[in-house]
C-alpha cells in the first residue's frame, strides 16, 4: 500500500479515494506498527491507560482521513476531521513519549522514536492538506453573483 518516495513523485496518480491520499497510507501503516510493536509490550498496569490510548489514538487517525474524505463537499466537512485526526496524531506521540521514557525497559525506545517522528510527519502532512483543501475549496467555489 505504501508508496516509496521516489515511487510516489513519479506515478503521480489521481486522487479517488481516501486511500490514495499518503498520509492516509502513512498513519495507517504507523497504527500497525505502534500496535504490533509498542502496545503488546507496555506492562499490564497501563492496560486501562496508556495502552487503552494508544491504541484508540494511533486507530483514530487513519479512521478520521477515512471519514472527512466522505464528507470533503461539505465547506467545513473534511477540514473539521483533518484538525480532529491532527490531535489524535499529537496524542499518540504523546503517549509514544510516554511509553518510551517510562517503560524504555520493556519497549524498544528506537521504535518509539522512529514513530514519534512518523507521527510528527504525519500531524503535517495533515495541516498542509488542512490548508491545501481550504485554498482548493475557496478557489473552486462558484462567486455569486451580487
Amino acid at each position: 500500500m505504501e508508496l516509496e518516495r521516489g515511487d510516489r513523485d513519479k506515478t503521480k496518480k489521481p486522487i479517488r479515494s481516501f486511500i490514495d491520499l499518503e498520509v492516509y497510507q502513512r498513519s495507517y501503516k504507523a497504527s500497525i506498527k505502534v500496535n504490533k510493536k509498542i502496545v503488546l509490550y507496555l506492562p499490564q498496569e497501563e492496560r486501562f491507560d496508556l495502552t487503552d490510548q494508544l491504541r484508540r489514538s494511533s486507530k483514530a487517525v487513519p479512521r478520521l482521513i477515512a471519514e472527512g474524505y466522505g464528507k470533503r463537499h461539505q465547506n467545513r466537512g473534511f477540514q473539521k476531521y483533518l484538525d480532529n485526526a491532527i490531535a489524535e496524531s499529537n496524542e499518540t506521540q504523546v503517549g509514544l513519549y510516554h511509553a518510551k521514557d517510562l517503560y524504555g525497559d520493556k519497549v524498544d525506545v528506537k521504535i518509539c522514536e522512529n514513530l514519534i517522528k512518523e507521527y510528527d510527519i504525519i500531524s503535517r502532512q495533515l495541516y498542509r492538506l488542512r490548508e491545501s483543501w481550504q485554498n482548493f475549496k475557496s478557489i473552486s467555489k462558484p462567486k455569486s453573483k451580487s
